[in-house]
């Protein structure tokens, strides 16, 4: 019975430990004074503040977060910086979709406006609007007055009437997130709003103010942005008669005594490091005072009832746990072994019984499981891409239990299967590793194991060896061969949705010619860039034997493309390009030699560009290389769309922007670019760099305009802004020299007196006289 009377005790102790603290609280509630209980409430208040203020914090970050991507987004750079009209149909759906998805009933952001005051137009809910003649354009343009790119404001809903709704002024006000736009840009020319209607501040809160309690949120300036009572909010904190003086406020956190009516009230306020809000609780003294009195008398009688019920129910229970104890320590081990320690409890014994007859097993099993699994997986990845030796292949094959299936077998072949395009499915190439498993899945279900090693995923292609038995019946074999890779087409096809090709390699006999197998599937999948997607393919009858001569390159075609899309017509490059293509699969050659022709026409496009003075930058954006991305497309019709959408169509569309173009010319930008940089720095090398030129091309663009060369009418502004200097400032002639960036003032005087005749100090007495 020592075990026994030890748990008594100890669920006995344990009971009283856990109401201990209730009666405590109990009788410090009764006679705690009221002025104990306000710094009681004051703390709890604190505690509650912070609640409301991280709530609303939490969902002011995600708006402003949401909001950043949406003013930082493509779509709003073009339509800032893009002439935008109400035709643009293309561009304000897809601006309405990014404003859409920046709403969530989350954030309880009701309505998002974007202003664009140079170019006079506004878009919210509603729609698209002149904005010199919405209601209230003078008030929303006044906003570009607030001194922060990005501010919280309290504004009137009528601001932002909506026609969608029935009743569009239901919340008097919004808190607006304004910010300045272009974001990235010094000169602002439009806002974006993000407006929160002051109504949903309590469904943010997560908190209901109790009957004696008033909750006020105030903005920096100590305008009402919640209110107990809505009729308040948009007044001045003053208006409430809470608050007679502002500086009480002048903590982070504090908490004050104020009086009204003839009641007096004890105040508690947090202010926000976000946003510099203030959160206001109130409460009315006496109606703390008289709750917490009852509530402790109730609560120490009631804590006296549950310590005498848990006394009874502990002594009960304890006495009917013991009987089921005894009999499981019996069970599991009898006595309790010798090297159980004096004092141990019963819940010990058992713990450390159970440990010592399952623990290791368990781990030692699903170790050497899962370790087996991957050195298996393992091995038949580098038994497909490399030779073994043939010890060592026997050895493994032993050890991972592939020897049986071996030994019956008497030839043997590898499928390589591999997934022709994800363009045009559900699916994105993060999903390729996760295809792959499912695919490995399928082929496991319709191959039986018997006649299978397990499949092998190695670099995006599923690889699978499949043995049969009797290897004098070929055709028979090769029938079953091909029957099961038309199964596995057309279960992925279903189950995934995918279309796949396969290549088989030639029959073997021998488990160690499995890795030059694997190579003959790979080689003939490659023949899809003529045969297309969705085959079977057996390396046996890849060119059937025969040898097959270089088709001749169809420059007159390649021309004639080169020709449309100069002109930029868009129709004719199309079809020159579909006719080019058919020119060059139309005869049946090697993977290699298509690569040749491929290759070459992207290097005479690329060539053609440069002669066109259009750098990489502005056909290709992005980090990767277009030789790279050829070399991956092995299907005909891939190759072809990939050179009209990443190479054609923007080269177009560069040649269409030079013809439409009256107002981007290239020297009146070159002649802008000196006039703002005339200080710096400045060579025509950095001028084609931020245009997205050819430094050749500008040079020879310019001087046809102007007459004159780059150099030449740098030198000449710079020797005007010089002259007016000296005629119109004190700057000293040294100064000047290294604002023109001249290395020192010798030269300077030099280039200057040859030009004018006179030195810069002759130039300045003779003009101020």
């Amino acid at each position: 019975m020592q075990h026994f009377s030890y748990l008594t005790r100890l669920i006995i102790f344990g009971c009283l430990l856990c109401t201990l603290p209730a009666i405590c609280f109990g009788i410090f509630s009764y006679i705690q004074s009221s002025n104990e209980i306000q710094k009681q409430v004051n703390s709890r208040q604190i505690q509650v503040l912070t609640l409301m203020n991280s709530n609303v914090e939490q969902v002011l970050r995600t708006v402003n977060h949401a909001f950043d991507q949406l003013v930082n987004s493509t779509v709003v750079a073009r339509a800032l910086n893009e002439t935008f009209s109400p035709d643009d149909f293309l561009l304000y759906r897809n601006l309405r979709k990014e404003i859409s998805n920046t709403q969530s009933y989350f954030t309880k952001v009701e309505d998002i406006v974007i202003v664009n005051i140079e170019q006079n137009w506004m878009i919210k809910n509603s729609g698209y609007y002149k904005f010199n003649t919405y209601l209230h354009h003078t008030q929303i343009a006044n906003q570009m007055l607030l001194p922060n790119t990005i501010s919280w404001s309290l504004n009137p809903s009528i601001w932002f009437y909506s026609e969608e709704k029935a009743n569009a002024y239901e919340c008097p006000y919004v808190i607006s997130l304004v910010k300045k736009l272009p974001d990235q840009k010094l000169d602002k020319f439009g806002l974006a709003f993000a407006n929160l209607p002051t109504c949903s501040i309590g469904s943010i809160l997560n908190y209901t103010p109790a009957e004696s309690e008033t909750v006020i949120i105030m903005d920096d300036q100590e305008r009402i942005l919640f209110h107990t009572d809505p009729s308040m909010i948009g007044k001045y904190a003053i208006s409430t008669g809470f608050i007679s003086d502002s500086h009480v406020f002048s903590q982070p956190v504090g908490q004050f005594e104020t009086e009204l009516g003839g009641k007096k009230y004890t105040a508690t306020y947090l202010r926000s490091s976000l946003n510099n809000w203030i959160y206001l609780s109130i409460i009315s003294i006496d109606s703390l005072t008289q709750d917490s009195k009852k509530i402790g008398r109730y609560l120490f009688f009631f804590c006296l009832i549950i310590i005498a019920v848990f006394l009874v129910i502990a002594w009960l229970g304890s006495r009917q746990m013991y009987n089921p104890i005894q009999s499981l320590l019996k069970q599991i081990g009898g006595s309790p072994p010798s090297s159980v320690k004096p004092g141990m409890n019963e819940f010990e014994i058992i713990s450390n019984q159970v440990q010592n007859l399952f623990q290791s097993k368990s781990q030692l099993e699903q170790e050497a499981s899962r370790h087996l699994q991957q050195s298996s997986t393992f091995f038949l990845m580098n038994m497909f891409q490399k030779d073994i030796r043939r010890n060592e292949l026997t050895e493994k094959m032993e050890l991972f239990g592939f020897s049986e299936k071996l030994a019956q077998w008497q030839v043997m072949s590898v499928i390589a299967l591999q997934i022709d395009t994800l363009e045009g499915t559900r699916y994105s190439k993060d999903d390729l590793e996760l295809l792959l498993f499912a695919i490995n899945n399928i082929v496991e279900e319709i191959i039986p194991s018997e006649v299978r090693l397990p499949p092998v995923s190695i670099e995006h292609t599923q690889i699978t060896l499949i043995g049969g038995v009797n290897s004098e019946a070929q055709p028979e074999y090769n029938g079953f061969i091909y029957s099961t890779t038309e199964s596995i087409q057309s279960a992925i096809k279903r189950v995934l949705d995918l279309q796949v090709s396969i290549g088989i390699s030639l029959p073997f006999h021998d488990i160690k010619k499995a890795s030059a197998a694997y190579h003959e599937g790979l080689e003939a999948l490659k023949h899809r860039i003529y045969l297309g997607e969705h085959v079977i393919i057996p390396y046996a009858n890849i060119n059937a034997g025969k040898q097959k001569l270089l088709a001749e390159y169809p420059s007159l075609a390649e021309t004639e493309l080169f020709d449309a899309i100069l002109i930029a017509d868009e129709e004719k490059s199309r079809e020159l390009l579909k006719a080019f293509m058919q020119l060059i699969f139309k005869q049946e050659m090697n993977p290699q030699e298509y690569q040749v022709s491929i290759f070459r026409f992207l290097n005479s496009l690329m060539v053609s560009m440069q002669q066109s003075g259009i750098s990489l930058n502005q056909l290709h954006s992005g980090g990767g290389s277009l030789y790279e991305e050829l070399n991956a497309l092995q299907i005909t019709h891939e190759i072809e769309e990939w050179f009209w959408s990443r190479v054609i169509t923007p080269l177009i569309r560069i040649f269409r922007d030079r013809q439409n173009s009256q107002y981007h010319n290239i020297s009146e930008k070159i002649m802008d670019m000196i006039h703002k940089y005339y200080d710096t720095d400045l060579t025509i090398e950095k001028c084609a760099t931020e245009m997205h030129y050819n430094a050749n091309y500008l040079s020879g663009v310019f001087r046809k305009e102007t007459s004159v060369t780059f150099s030449e009418y740098l030198s000449s502004y710079r020797l005007n802004m010089a002259k007016k200097w000296l005629m119109e400032t004190d700057i000293t002639i040294k100064e000047i020299s290294e604002k023109l960036q001249y290395i020192n003032s010798q030269n300077f005087i030099r280039s200057f007196r040859k030009q004018e005749g006179v030195t810069p100090g002759q130039f300045r007495e003779s003009h101020r006289k």
